[in-house]
């Protein structure tokens, strides 16, 4: 192997369980294509285009899409040489700070664990469409053991469950694709749409500028989950190959999932229709485009859809947070045992620690009128942007650190192009997103202070750990020629 083993499963001097290498390409892929589709483009891709007009949309979702694609590039080029479980944190502990590094893993961890939480509640509203009556715990508590029960069974498990998931949601919105572009041309319907509706009012620009800035945030939220593949990393299968094929499907996932889905929903849907805004299943998008083709049961079948959508997400997140939490132990930054692993190579302990944290998270909706859970889930949604923003910086500093150590960049199993331009545009671009995430709080007669401290809190609790251990360990910027790439 050109690049360094796998940390996980180059232990030769002992017996003890470690990291199984299972999954396939195939489940790399479906987790690549699966990661960025859910609610983001089922739900809320509506207000978008309602906010910013078809066009705005269009705009935003593409610039965001850009940004992600030189992220994931940033990240394969250091997955595919070192594939580690807890690669965000292990990068930005080596190539960048130790205390970097420790901030990005409880970071990451927490994010997770907190959008369990959210997935749940998700799950409650779902079933609530069919079971109106029906109490909100049993449904919480079935779909808890069921992203539980895939993530104990083995890495396999996930990877299987994933790729279902994820299929389902492919399949879907390759199926509402198709449909709507019949619909425009008069293939299928009563007559031909056409492209009225680009044109009609303000389309296809609606609100200016700012709009089109407080879309930004929304499709940031919506493709958070495409870095999950650099978790999968330390358990895949051949990661020098395997992992550039998935992420060069990025580009192509973005531009025909969200950029033609949003057209498609564009050319049909008038923007000035309220019922966009709307969060209920029985009006998303799809569902209105699918009844407006003639499909008896829309709202039904595409609640079914959202919700192995959310189950996907859900079962992803608990992965993600189990093994970042497993890595912070086994380095030392979490407590010991944590960092154990049963004989099938799962870290259970870290499981369900997360289980527990998650359900905990969930419980704080019943009480003060779910004023905590927002809180959480608001400290929750900056951690995902904190996260792009620390692989585009490790990134960076992993290009100049082989480079000043005399490496060769042929000997990199994977190459992102445009460097240094791909982490820097994103760094930008992430950084944008993270100033604007409530930028009305600042425009009005009045700061809003209380919506500022909401919508940013993640932020100052990202720095406050990382400046806890930075004082604490002393620790300083690596130097290029001190980076480490070799494998311990």
């Amino acid at each position: 192997m050109k690049g360094v083993d796998n940390l996980e499963s180059n232990t030769t001097s002992t017996n003890a369980p470690q990291l199984k290498r299972t999954l396939k390409a195939r489940h790399l892929m479906m987790i690549s294509l699966g990661g960025s589709i859910g609610t983001g483009i089922f739900l809320a891709s509506g207000g978008a285009i309602h906010t910013a007009g078809p066009g705005g949309a269009l705009v935003a979702y593409a610039a965001v899409g850009i940004m992600v694609y030189f992220l994931m590039t940033s990240l394969a080029e250091m997955a595919a040489f070192m594939p580690v479980s807890g690669s965000f944190k292990e990068y930005a502990t080596r190539f960048v700070d130790p205390a970097f590094g420790f901030a990005i893993g409880w970071n990451y961890w927490y994010n997770w664990a907190i959008t369990i939480a959210a997935e749940l509640a998700a799950v409650v509203l779902i079933m609530k469409f069919w079971f109106p009556d029906s109490p909100s715990f049993l449904w919480s508590g079935l779909a808890l053991l069921i992203m539980f029960g895939f993530n104990y069974m083995s890495v396999k498990g996930f990877g299987e469950a994933e790729f279902w998931f994820s299929l389902i949601k492919v399949v879907t919105v390759i199926i509402f694709i198709i449909t709507g572009l019949l619909m425009i041309f008069g293939i299928m319907g009563d007559e031909a749409i056409g492209f009225s509706n680009f044109t009609i009012d303000d389309a296809p620009f609606n609100g200016g500028f700012f709009a089109i800035l407080g879309i930004f945030m929304a499709a940031g939220f919506s493709f958070q989950g495409t870095e999950l593949l650099g978790v999968a990393a330390g358990e895949s299968e051949n990661p020098e190959k395997t992992i550039p094929k998935a992420v060069n499907s990025v580009f192509w996932r973005i531009l025909l999932f969200y950029i033609f889905a949003i057209f498609v929903i564009g050319m049909i849907i008038p923007y000035t229709d309220a019922r966009l805004l709307s969060e209920s299943v029985s009006v998303s998008p799809f569902t209105l485009v699918f009844e407006r083709a003639g499909f008896a049961f829309a709202a039904s079948v595409m609640n079914a859809i959202i919700l192995t959508a959310v189950l996907s997400a859900g079962n992803s997140g608990m992965y993600a947070s189990t093994r970042m939490l497993w890595d912070l132990a086994r380095s030392g930054n979490a407590p010991k045992f944590l960092g154990k692993l049963d004989k099938r190579g799962v870290p259970v302990n870290a499981l369900i620690a997360t289980t527990l944290v998650g359900s905990l998270a969930f419980l704080s909706t019943f009480f003060g009128d779910g004023a905590v859970y927002v809180w959480l889930l608001n400290a929750s949604g900056m951690a995902g942007f904190v996260t792009w923003l620390g692989i585009a910086i490790s990134h960076y500093r992993f290009r100049r650190a082989y480079i000043a150590q005399g490496r060769n960049l042929s000997d990199l199993p994977y190459r992102a192009k445009w460097f240094p331009l791909g982490p820097l545009l994103a760094l930008v671009l992430c950084l944008f997103i993270i100033a604007g995430q409530n930028f009305q709080a600042f425009t009005g007669d009045k700061i809003d202070w209380n919506g500022a401290l909401v919508s940013y809190i993640g932020l100052p609790l990202f720095l406050i750990v990382w400046l806890i251990y930075k004082v604490k360990y002393k620790t300083k910027l690596v130097p290029l020629k001190d980076c480490d790439f070799e494998n311990k």
